[in-house]
């Protein structure tokens, strides 16, 4: 019984570390961002400072998506860019992405999911957007997951942090969140892959850019439309009693 009770301690030691930090990465990946300048407009000077072969870009930027998934607020749309930008053709830049997205959607999913639901509530006071997933709960996992990936409406690594902590079906939140990181990382890398093409004339981006916008205004409705949905209806509000 001693060594139940010294194991749940010991347990909910490492539950409270582990979200300390996870909150010291996310302040670090504050500041990465704004000293590198970390931007899909800034990409051709990211791309500078990677160099190598064609397996070893494509290892260090399946190593840097790995990484990021530990910072949690680390914009993923840089790296599909810069992928796009330095590796030979499409394909194979697209592929490399897929890889990646794979590998970073897990890693901080169970991250969440050993920190345990009190991580969702230290999240909240600390981030704005982590509240913004109340409007979701309740919905089915593979639509929630994907709606809020596609949408963009927290960062990725954070909501996959977030799902974990609620104890999403791991299968359920794969499903919804490749299917809802897959159209953003096709028009990334593409972004990326004609941006180096056709140097910085702006006309020839101008195509991704319009996608990206239209992929914004739709996720925006579609957001809108699914929480308008899954709130109760007037009369599905429990009766008051007297």
């Amino acid at each position: 019984m001693k060594g139940q009770k010294d194991y749940g301690r010991l347990v909910k030691a490492l539950q409270i570390l582990t979200g300390i930090l996870l909150l010291l990465l996310a302040v670090v990946g504050v500041w990465l961002i704004q000293k590198y300048n970390i931007k899909v407009s800034n990409i051709k000077n990211l791309s500078e400072m990677i160099s190598g072969g064609v397996l070893t870009v494509s290892l260090i930027l399946i190593g840097v998506s790995v990484v990021k998934s530990f910072v949690l607020i680390f914009p993923p749309a840089v790296i599909f860019s810069v992928c796009g930008y330095m590796l030979p053709n499409y394909p194979l830049a697209l592929a490399v992405n897929l890889i990646s997205v794979v590998l970073s959607l897990s890693i901080p999913f169970f991250l969440g999911k050993f920190a345990g639901a009190g991580m969702i509530d230290t999240l909240k006071g600390k981030f704005k957007a982590v509240r913004k997933i109340d409007d979701f709960v309740g919905m089915n996992e593979v639509a929630m997951t994907a709606i809020v990936k596609f949408s963009g409406v927290m960062p990725g690594d954070l909501s996959s942090l977030l799902f974990g902590a609620m104890n999403v079906s791991y299968r359920n939140y794969m499903i919804g969140a490749t299917l809802g990181n897959i159209p953003l990382v096709i028009v990334y890398t593409l972004f990326g892959t004609l941006l180096k093409s056709v140097g910085e004339q702006p006309w020839v981006v101008a195509i991704p850019v319009v996608i990206i916008v239209l992929f914004l205004l739709i996720s925006g409705l579609l957001v809108k439309k699914t929480v308008d949905r899954s709130k109760p209806a007037p009369e599905d509000a429990p009766a008051e009693t007297e």
